[in-house]
């Protein structure tokens, strides 16, 4: 499937999945599909909401597999060693649930959302800031978009 034009067959629900898709641990772009979508004359506004969903739920599915899945067992999938995964400690440790707004950055922030969950961030807060960084990244590409879909 064509990362643009063959997802945006799907409509709404092809964004919305692609949003998924592109939080997740799998490597995937939802920015392609999204500026695809609205070159078709789609509600800006109803993309930048699903595909903030999307890419939010995505996320949490990360911070899930922290949370849930035995720390030996979830270092272990993701190569971890004993430093880096003390570094991710670090991280969550001393900056808190406020690295849940990075969580859009493309290879960190997959990580980023696993030690959330991993080292028992409170779920609320990170959720919340989560939802923020995603939104704000894809507020700030619809707005450099608008010009050259509408111009």
């Amino acid at each position: 499937m064509d990362l643009g034009t063959g997802w945006t067959e799907l409509g709404m629900l092809g964004l919305f999945l692609a949003s998924f898709l592109a939080a997740t641990i799998l490597p995937f772009s939802s920015e392609a599909v999204l500026l695809a979508m609205v070159s078709t004359g789609a509600d800006p506004l109803l993309l930048f909401m699903l595909a903030t969903l999307g890419n939010t739920l995505g996320g949490l599915t990360n911070y899930a597999i922290g949370r849930w899945l035995p720390a030996e067992r979830v270092l272990r999938w993701f190569r971890v060693d004993i430093d880096q995964g003390k570094r991710w400690e670090g991280l969550v440790r001393t900056r808190g649930v406020w690295v849940a707004l990075l969580c859009w950055v493309p290879v960190i922030g997959d990580p980023i959302a696993i030690a959330l969950g991993l080292f028992r961030a409170p779920f609320m807060p990170s959720a919340a800031l989560m939802l923020l960084g995603k939104a704000a990244r894809y507020a700030v590409l619809l707005w450099v978009a608008e010009p050259f879909v509408t111009g």
